[in-house]
């Protein structure tokens, strides 16, 4: 199959899973678990590219692995994060608006249809470095390692912040320490950082127009769903929040202000 046949079939795929997620949702009651699963849609994705291909190199089992690393740890991470907790704010709000009735509707296509066409979107850079017979070069190599980096940022990131609230004696407080010295969001810039290590992929496979995926993945992050989003919150409900907005970075880790 071409690359675009192969891509247009995940998308079908996609919105199945994410269809049984709702319907999981509305007999918890819960929208907030398509957070968790976010992860989990890019490793079913890649699943269905390699399972797409005839033959499989080195380069569809190496992306294939690295996709699994990373989904499978931030699903863990949000599951256990989230395992007893309420609703997300946001999908409370949302029940509010629109009835409680309406709402299971509602989230269907503004949450999971949504979102599951996001991650169709995205799902096109690890096609992009799936896609290609030639064996790995200088480029995949800088790739792995660009990976490996933001895959360090973001699970250190998410360990460091966990340990710091687990702390009562923090509560309130802001961490700058870790990570959190050198950028605001270590977490985001990390995801954004190993996305563009899968850009890198497709990059050396050939496949250039597959980085669009990164290039929305990177926007949701800093404009939709990620800095920006969490930047209003806190700067409203963190004292200390604004000093440390003065002296540390947004969000390409550098050295602190004085």
């Amino acid at each position: 199959m071409t690359f675009f046949e192969v891509f247009l079939y995940a998308f079908p795929v996609i919105m199945t899973l994410m269809t049984l997620l709702w319907l999981i949702s509305v007999l918890i009651k819960n929208a907030s678990i398509v957070d968790a699963f976010w992860g989990i849609g890019f490793l079913v994705a890649a699943g269905y590219y390699f399972w797409a291909f005839e033959t499989h190199t080195t380069r569809n089992y190496v992306v294939l692995g690295l996709v699994a690393i990373w989904s499978l740890r931030l699903f863990f991470y949000l599951s256990i994060r989230n395992w007893g907790k309420a609703e997300d704010f946001r999908y409370q709000q949302f029940r509010k608006d629109y009835g409680e009735h309406r709402y299971w509707w509602v989230s269907f296509f503004q949450t999971f249809l949504l979102q599951g066409t996001l991650m169709w979107l995205v799902s096109s850079t690890i096609l992009g470095a799936m896609y290609s017979t030639a064996s790995l070069g200088l480029i995949d190599y800088m790739a792995i390692l660009l990976f490996t980096i933001g895959f360090v940022f973001e699970a250190g990131g998410d360990y460091q912040l966990a340990r710091f609230k687990s702390n009562p004696a923090n509560q309130g407080k802001v961490l700058d320490s870790g990570f959190w010295k050198y950028t605001r969001h270590p977490n985001y810039f990390g995801d954004a950082c190993l996305w563009w290590g899968f850009a890198l992929f497709a990059v050396s496979a050939g496949n250039y127009l597959a980085i669009l995926g990164s290039l929305i993945m990177t926007f949701l992050l800093l404009r939709i769903s990620g800095v920006s989003l969490l930047e209003k919150s806190l700067k409203k409900n963190k004292p200390g929040y604004a000093d440390y907005v003065r002296k540390t970075a947004a969000f390409i880790p550098w050295f602190p202000r004085p």
